[in-house]
């Protein structure tokens, strides 16, 4: 994203807390110690208040997947309903495309939510007396647009994720991976901008959801959407993202790519996530590459989106710098042997 681009959301500052006066709570805790978010938390949880999501703030790109991840209780799902303003946050700001929407009325979000927010969740939510083909075309049937037409749009979307052949089926006749399929399609049918997606797979056999997760990365690349997307699965989220953020009691602990995640986590929370991770298999080249040296292009070669698996062979029997091309062959940096090792050294600690 280029400096004077409009993230595609912004979020400022935002505090989530459950509890009575909530809001006059928080800004006396902020103001009573002076502006310290921490010490706000702890002293909101001392008066029996829940700061679910504490001073909050990170951009997300256009046409990012941004995964939030998690354990159970983190913060995450509370997170992205003050995001997608299911929930009035307590404090802060967030704007969808440059639009604050806790300014917008009532009728403002009911567009917004129709015609530019798609919303996937756990729970299918399908309706059991229509067919897949109704049950998608819902959300355009709610617009007012004729039968005809909705059924088309909806026909493309249900073909797009799969489902093609289905159209007359009901839910009760389909696999929990298809009522899946059922839901992202019907999010998908007003052609949304940006996309809130909670823990869509958790409840799938983990079969199941390893098939949806490469096909949801096949629909991604025929998108031109903006993904924010809630696990709390290590390996769903480095599979998916182009960057995550890790959530602690309401804290963002740490937001980097997969490689940086896995190769540099900022504490023992964090590398607690990545302990058993192919660190191979997830981090990139360009993690671990110097600036060029010196180096000539005679000889191997690695490419700087190659895997550190990839890359192993050819670095370690150069047993020298190795010169990285980018994607016109042109020689963007080098990666010393002993780096790549060290990268992919497991850590116990």
């Amino acid at each position: 994203m280029s400096e004077d681009a409009t993230p595609a959301i912004a979020c400022r500052n935002l505090w989530q807390v459950f509890g009575p006066n909530a809001g006059a709570e928080l800004a006396s805790a902020l103001a009573a110690n002076g502006g310290d978010a921490a010490a706000a938390a702890a002293e909101l949880r001392d008066k029996g208040l829940i700061p679910a999501v504490q001073d909050v703030g990170f951009d997300v790109r256009p046409g990012e997947l941004f995964v939030i991840m998690g354990l159970s209780g983190s913060g995450k799902s509370t997170l992205v309903r003050g995001l997608s303003r299911l929930l009035d946050v307590t404090a802060g700001d967030v704007r969808i495309q440059g639009e604050d929407i806790a300014a917008g009325s009532k009728a403002r979000l009911i567009e917004l939510r129709r015609k530019k927010l798609g919303m996937v969740f756990q729970h299918f939510g399908l309706f059991p007396h229509m067919s897949v083909l109704d049950n998608v075309a819902y959300p355009l049937r709610v617009q007012g647009i004729p039968r005809a037409r909705r059924h088309a749009k909806a026909r493309e979307v249900i073909e797009l994720v799969g489902l093609g052949g289905r159209e007359s089926a009901f839910p009760r006749t389909l696999s929990g991976g298809q009522r899946q399929r059922v839901g992202i399609a019907r999010s998908l049918v007003g052609d949304c901008e940006v996309w809130f997606l909670d823990e869509p797979f958790s409840a799938l056999d983990p079969l199941i959801r390893r098939q949806l997760q490469d096909e949801f990365l096949q629909i991604r690349a025929k998108l031109n959407t903006t993904i924010v997307f809630i696990t709390h699965d290590i390996a769903e989220a480095l599979k998916l993202a182009d960057r995550i953020a890790i959530m602690r009691d309401g804290e963002v602990i740490q937001i980097g790519t997969p490689a940086q995640i896995v190769l540099n986590p900022v504490d023992s929370y964090v590398r607690e996530f990545a302990r058993d991770v192919a660190k191979g298999r997830h981090a990139r080249v360009a993690s671990v590459m110097k600036p060029a040296s010196g180096i000539t292009g005679d000889g191997p070669a690695l490419r700087e989106g190659m895997t550190l698996d990839a890359a192993l062979a050819t670095c370690v029997a150069a047993q020298a710098p190795v010169p990285v091309t980018d994607g016109a062959g042109k020689i963007v940096g080098q990666v010393d042997p002993a780096d790549l090792v060290s990268a992919l050294h497991v850590d116990d600690r």
